[in-house]
């Protein structure tokens, strides 16, 4: 299939076509997210991400540009963004320093964990388990499916749908 009967398919929404540009392009994918250091997100978060944005926005594809060159468009300005936010969220105001500083225990980083654990606490009960085996007791993918007999497609997209639950609590608070 050429480019363009690839995109126009895309468009209108065949899952074959999809599932074809996900098996093809998953591992390129993952190879350029993992260039960059995240410290909440995963490769695997970014690539679903992507692929989500091209399904949600299929109809913005441009048949006349190479799938793939979009497709990696995509995953760099949404790691990128990302990225910006990090490094936003980072920078903290000298003044919350000192307060920290002054007793590590209280304040803003305790009132943080605790608004994180209501958060996860939201979620349901096997996205709850399975970010919490990743992100705070920082199992891999593969020992999760040890764990929960589930696929690690299946447990990154758990924790794709439970980082991003997170991210806009925390982004609307």
């Amino acid at each position: 299939m050429d480019n363009r009967k690839f995109i126009l398919s895309l468009k209108k929404g065949n899952e074959a076509s999809f599932r074809e540009a996900y098996l093809t392009y998953y591992d390129k994918l993952i190879h350029i997210a993992k260039r960059f250091n995240f410290t909440v997100l995963t490769p695997q978060d970014f690539v679903h991400e992507t692929f989500l944005r091209v399904y949600n926005k299929r109809e913005l594809l441009n048949e006349d540009v190479l799938f793939e060159k979009q497709l990696f468009t995509i995953c760099k300005n949404i790691i990128i963004n990302h990225v910006n936010r990090e490094n936003k969220i980072v920078q903290l105001d000298p003044s919350q320093v000192e307060i920290q500083n002054e007793d590590p225990e209280t304040g803003i980083f305790e009132e943080r964990r605790e608004k994180l654990h209501t958060f996860i606490n939201q979620l349901p009960e096997q996205q709850q388990k399975i970010f919490t085996l990743h992100k705070l007791e920082n199992l891999s993918y593969k020992e999760i499916a040890a764990i929960t007999d589930l696929s690690e497609k299946t447990i990154a997209n758990h924790i794709y749908l439970a980082s991003k639950f997170i991210r806009k609590k925390i982004e609307n608070h």
